[in-house]
């Protein structure tokens, strides 16, 4: 069977600690985080093939279209 390659979307944030954390839009759960954004970045990798292997849905990545930020009085 071939290997299929897939293409996903990675946000990444940093928190109050200064970790970066990775979050996988397109599957529900899929997060990680890191000293480093290259740390993250590949930690990502790691997640997003434990949740394809331990989910039996079929995940098509998203179509990204960008991020914006969104201003709100609180």
């Amino acid at each position: 069977m071939q290997e299929k390659i897939l293409n996903f979307t990675v946000l990444i944030e940093q928190d109050e600690d200064g970790l970066y954390v990775a979050k996988v839009p397109d599957i529900m759960g899929c997060s990680t985080q890191g000293k480093t954004v290259e740390q993250v970045l590949e930690r990502a990798r790691e997640a997003i093939q434990v949740c394809l292997e331990a989910d039996e849905e079929d995940h098509k990545p998203l179509k990204f279209i960008g991020i914006q930020q969104v201003e709100v009085k609180a």
